[in-house]
C-alpha cells in the first residue's frame, strides 16, 4: 500500500512539473507575441480580404487592444505546442509499450505538420473564398461592412478548427495499425462517417451551410486518405 502511494505521488509530482513547464513557456512566449500582434494583426487582414476594398469597423475604444491580446495568446499557443507536446510524452511515454513509444514518435511530426497545413489552408484558401461569397452580394444598394473583431475572431476560430479536423487522417490510421478497428469494419461505416462529418462540421462553424461544405468536404477527404493508407498497411 505504501508502494502505491508512493509511486502515486511521484506520478502526481511529475504531472504537476509538466504543467508548470507548459505554463512557464506560455508565459514567457506571450511577451513576444503581444508585440508581433499588431504586425500578425494586419497581415490577417491582408490575406482575408485579398483585393477586396473593404474598410473594417471598430465599435468600442479597447477592442482593437483586446483583439491584438487574443491574436498575441492564439500565437503564444501555436509557438509553445511543440515544446508543451514533447512535454506531455515526456510524461506519458514511461507508462507505454516500447512498440506503443515508437509508434506515437512517427506520427507526432506527421500530427503537428497536419495542424499548420489545416490552419494554413484555411487562411489561404478557405476564408477568402467566404469573403469572395459574401462580396458577390453587394450591390449599390447593399454595401458590406465588416467588424474586425468579428472577422479576426473567426478567422483564428476556424484555423484552430480546420487544424484539429485534418487530424482526421491521422485517427482513422492510427485505429486500423492499433488494430482497435479494422479497414473493412471502417469501409462499412462510411455512411455513419459522412454524417458525423456534417454534425461536426456544423457545431464547429458560423451558422451558414457554405463555411459547413468548406470544412466537410476537406475532413471527409481525409478521412478516406487515412482510410486507404491504414488499409494498405495491415
Amino acid at each position: 500500500m505504501a508502494d502505491k502511494d508512493e509511486n502515486l505521488t511521484v506520478h502526481l509530482e511529475a504531472l504537476r512539473a509538466t504543467l508548470i513547464s507548459c505554463l512557464r513557456a506560455l508565459g514567457i512566449g506571450l511577451l513576444p507575441m503581444l508585440a508581433a500582434a499588431p504586425w500578425v494583426l494586419r497581415l490577417l487582414i491582408k490575406i482575408i480580404l485579398g483585393h477586396h476594398d473593404i474598410a473594417l469597423n471598430f465599435f468600442a475604444p479597447t477592442e482593437v487592444f483586446m483583439l491584438q491580446i487574443k491574436v498575441a495568446v492564439t500565437l503564444d499557443l501555436i509557438v509553445c505546442f511543440p515544446y508543451m507536446a514533447h512535454k506531455i510524452w515526456l510524461f506519458v511515454l514511461p507508462a507505454l509499450y516500447e512498440q506503443e513509444r515508437r509508434f506515437i514518435k512517427s506520427i507526432a511530426l506527421v500530427s503537428s505538420s497536419l495542424f499548420v497545413l489545416g490552419a494554413l489552408f484555411c487562411l489561404f484558401f478557405i476564408l477568402p473564398m467566404l469573403i469572395n461569397f459574401g462580396m458577390s452580394f453587394a450591390s449599390a444598394e447593399l454595401k458590406a461592412m465588416f467588424g474586425v473583431s468579428g472577422l479576426i475572431s473567426t478567422t483564428l476560430w476556424l484555423a484552430v478548427i480546420f487544424g484539429l479536423m485534418f487530424q482526421f487522417p491521422l485517427i482513422t490510421y492510427a485505429l486500423i495499425r492499433s488494430g482497435l478497428t479494422s479497414a473493412e469494419s471502417v469501409r462499412r461505416k462510411r455512411p455513419y462517417v459522412a454524417v458525423g462529418i456534417l454534425i461536426m462540421a456544423a457545431l464547429l462553424t458560423p451558422p451558414d451551410i457554405v463555411s459547413q461544405i468548406l470544412l466537410a468536404t476537406p475532413t471527409y477527404l481525409l478521412f478516406e486518405s487515412g482510410l486507404f493508407f491504414g488499409g494498405r498497411h495491415k
